[in-house]
């Protein structure tokens, strides 16, 4: 079983909601992402998304690609972000890390030498956001014999047959995009989202995780009513990326901290 795999059966014991926010790596200081993600878990984060810089981030809107660039203007890599995790793993032993990004920079690495690295590193889970499930058998099944989970995405446009082919294969969670278009885009449609979820449910049995669009304590507990996980992304970035170095993990925790306090009012409500 993964650490990820773990952590939701833990908070499904504790009838708790996974809450999971995403920063991108070396933003918006190059030294400050470990520091930062052990104030996330400090202030209740379950899983941490660590996005991996990437020039061409197609599914994420302006607020995430500006946090890409300004990683890449420090020249954050690969291998920059797995020695993060490294740093990270430390003294911290339990709380998963997934690593989101994009094909281009794994097929530059190199698939099978980046799950090895990326294992090594203390990774737990991997979402490749342009890795269709019908053209990743292979590597999910890499990443699952070094018990690390391969996650998907889902969005309102998936049919239940690409849901039954996620499904097929997907391990730790299933990251369903709650808009059409981009991070940190457009009005999250809560009904829409409470809808969708069971036919998810239907065709997957890992646990849901819904995001895109979640920007309060408000919006974060009308999803977590019906799924298993918040995902936070563009909120925090948005929060974080002008304040000065000292006041972005007390900036970012003081978010999360709200977070987790509502998401705890649902404690013991089922989705």
């Amino acid at each position: 079983m993964s650490r990820t795999q773990a952590t939701f059966a833990r908070l499904a014991a504790e009838g708790r909601k996974a809450l999971i926010p995403y920063v991108t790596a070396g933003d918006p200081y190059a030294d400050i992402t470990v520091e930062l993600m052990h104030g996330l878990v400090e202030a209740g984060a379950d899983v941490i998304e660590l996005g991996v810089p990437f020039s061409d981030p197609m599914a994420d809107g302006p607020v995430i690609q500006r946090a890409s660039e300004r990683a890449l203007l420090k020249r954050i890599g690969t291998s920059d972000v797995l020695a993060m995790v490294r740093r990270f793993r430390e003294t911290d032993g339990r709380t998963p890390v997934v690593l989101m990004g994009y094909a281009n920079p794994v097929e530059c690495y190199g698939p099978d030498r980046f799950v090895d690295d990326a294992k090594a590193a203390g990774v737990d889970g991997v979402l490749i956001v342009d890795y269709p499930p019908q053209e990743c058998e292979a590597f999910a099944a890499r990443l699952r014999a070094a018990d690390m989970d391969a996650i998907f995405l889902l969005a309102p446009t998936s049919t239940d047959a690409r849901m039954a082919e996620v499904g097929r294969i997907a391990t730790g969670y299933v990251y369903y995009v709650s808009l059409k278009g981009v991070t940190g885009a457009g009005h999250l449609d809560t009904d829409a989202v409470a809808r969708m979820v069971p036919r998810i449910r239907a065709q997957v049995n890992v646990p849901v995780g819904v995001g895109f669009g979640i920007r309060d304590a408000e919006t974060a507990v009308a999803v977590a009513r019906v799924s298993d996980a918040v995902v936070i992304g563009s909120r925090i970035i948005g929060l974080i990326e002008n304040e000065p170095r000292e006041r972005v993990v007390p900036v970012a925790a003081g978010f999360v901290r709200e977070i987790r306090a509502a998401l705890d009012t649902l404690q013991g409500v089922t989705a």
